[in-house]
């Protein structure tokens, strides 16, 4: 369960970031909707990400690993869309593409980061 809320703060810091990092990327809302919008970007990682990846395993592949940029940008801005259908106000300016590539990066980059910090904390209840 620790785990569980860790990989969510995780989500938060990373959006947020990307909101304040990324000029074409707004939040409309408060801390609840990054919070709200985090747990929506996990679920959208946990389940659709093993399936793109499966089904894009030969593009994956033959670019050397850079279609995963594709399908990262891809989750990212489903994760806007999905998240202004429930009234969350994360609004991906144009050019849409452009800017939903340099928000999956910085949650990327962030993500990765924080996991490295936080690492003895996600492995402990693993055991």
């Amino acid at each position: 369960m620790t785990r569980l809320i860790l990989r969510w703060v995780i989500n938060a810091v990373a959006l947020y970031l990307a909101v304040i990092l990324i000029p074409g990327i707004q939040l409309y809302g408060s801390w609840a909707s990054i919070i709200w919008l985090a747990l929506i970007f996990g679920l959208i990682n946990a389940l659709l990400r093993p399936l793109l990846r499966l089904l894009t395993c030969p593009l994956v592949a033959l670019t050397l690993g850079l279609f995963t940029l594709l399908i990262n940008t891809f989750l990212f801005w489903l994760t806007s869309v999905i998240g202004q259908a429930f009234g969350l106000g994360l609004v991906i300016g144009k050019p849409v593409f452009w800017n939903a590539l340099l928000g999956s990066l910085v949650v990327s980059v962030v993500s990765v980061f924080m996991s490295l910090i936080l690492k003895d904390e996600l492995k402990r209840k693993r055991r």
